[in-house]
């Protein structure tokens, strides 16, 4: 905000600021606009000429608009849906959930701002790992206090049961996110029952005394894994974790539906009711053609089938190819590295240029010297985990692919060659 116009709004308003994701996406696009060659791996989307949605929901949501269905939908779905979504998750994922248990929003988003308006009040703590995506804007809306945990590529930037422990005693809620935007990562198994653990003990503890902890398990990507990755959940390894748990889930990636803009959440039914309430208020619900097409799409188990081996082997093939090309690299001298894909539509490369000598004398001083570079030398667009909120790992960054083709994955590689070359066999930063 200028200072010309400052104090003219609330608090809340004035230290509010838009997302940078966003910002830096559409000023590449800007660039390419331009008639600039940009690879923008920037954005979590899909270009819908490579990743089309399904057929089926096309179809249906044109069907939905030709019986006029334009009406307002009931704040909590309309019932086609919210059956089609409980069996979905119990085909799926095994996921035992009542009709009545689940809420439909226009995305995830307004479900998750839901699930913090429902659990916190202002100046409650919510705990959550970075890098992690737009936690800490909700955090801002809802006026509660951040407590950031910061766990690196060990980890596979997931946050760990011994980090959280810590805080956990005065926290409201915990939010978690896998498979993770921004690294692609997956809980392990043990980590996530630790974590578990955690919640019920310190619900053991509060029974009578206070409000319970809270479990917003944001799994958007959980049908997006790939090779011996195992998507695992908290009431799946825990049954007693369902009073606690809050899922949140959309058509919007397993489906390349982005802007189609339907997504559910699920968990105690109490919560539920008090979720359908704000959104009703808000009135971010999902539009009921598209409520209807979702309906028609899940009720289709065979077409779903299809899409997700498609869709699945389309980013596989996309991810693994990028890897190994990275991993080439690396083992020619060039200063990458990258964590092999696990899930979701996103590659953790490390590009560990800070304080290194190069032929050209170009200064690498922090995260956004290196996305200039790369930006300008390589034409490569990627957002920093800087920008996920994530500190001490400057010179990793988050690559989204599905905005590139299949044949666009060797020209990238070969500009990175060609734009790294000046680093090659410069000492390597540790960390």
């Amino acid at each position: 905000m200028s200072e010309q116009n400052a104090g003219l709004l609330s608090e809340l308003a004035e230290a509010m600021s838009g997302s940078e994701i966003i910002r830096l996406a559409w000023e590449i696009n800007g660039r390419i606009r331009n008639g600039e060659k940009v690879y923008n791996m920037t954005i979590g989307d899909f270009n819908p000429a490579y990743f089309p949605v399904p057929d089926i929901l096309k179809q249906g949501i044109n069907s939905a608009y030709t019986q006029n269905q334009t009406n307002y939908p009931p704040a909590e779905g309309i019932p086609e849906l919210r059956e089609a979504v409980q069996k979905y998750l119990h085909h799926w994922g095994g996921f035992d959930v009542a009709r009545d248990e689940i809420q439909i929003a226009g995305g995830a988003r307004p479900l998750v701002y839901a699930t913090f308006l429902a659990t916190t009040d202002p100046g409650d703590k919510v705990i959550f790992g970075v890098p992690s995506w737009n936690n800490n804007y909700f955090c801002d809306l809802t006026r509660t206090v951040p407590v950031m945990i910061q766990s690196g590529s060990g980890e596979y930037f997931l946050p760990t049961a011994d980090l959280i422990a810590p805080h956990i005693s005065d926290a409201s809620l915990l939010a978690l996110c896998s498979p993770l935007n921004p690294s692609g990562t997956v809980f392990r198994k043990e980590e996530l029952k630790k974590i578990c653990r955690l919640v019920l003990d310190e619900n053991d503890r509060r029974k009578g005394k206070r409000r319970p902890l809270y479990l917003m398990f944001d799994q958007v990507y959980w049908m997006l894994t790939f090779g011996e990755t195992k998507h695992e959940h908290p009431v799946g390894l825990f049954p007693e974790m369902k009073p606690y748990t809050i899922y949140i889930d959309a058509i919007s990636k397993s489906f390349a539906a982005t802007g189609v803009r339907v997504g559910w959440a699920w968990g105690p039914r109490f919560l539920m009711e008090k979720m359908k309430d704000m959104l009703g208020h808000i009135g971010a619900w999902a539009p009921r053609p598209e409520q209807a097409a979702t309906a028609y799409l899940l009720a289709h188990t065979e077409e779903v089938k299809q899409y997700h081996h498609w869709i699945s082997s389309e980013l596989s093939f996309r991810l693994h190819h990028l890897y190994e090309g990275l991993e080439l690299l690396r083992k020619d001298g060039f200063p990458v590295e990258a964590i092999a894909p696990q899930a979701a539509l996103y590659l953790s490369v490390k590009f560990p240029l800070i304080g290194l000598a190069n032929s050209k004398d170009i200064k690498m001083e922090h995260s956004g010297d290196i996305f200039n570079f790369l930006l300008n030398e390589a034409g490569f667009a990627a957002l920093p985990f800087k920008v996920f909120g994530a500190m001490g790992c400057e010179d990793w960054f988050r690559v989204s692919v599905g905005t590139i083709s299949k044949d666009d994955i060797q020209h990238i590689l070969t500009r990175l060659r060609s734009a790294l070359e000046i680093f090659r066999g410069a000492p390597v930063a540790i960390g």
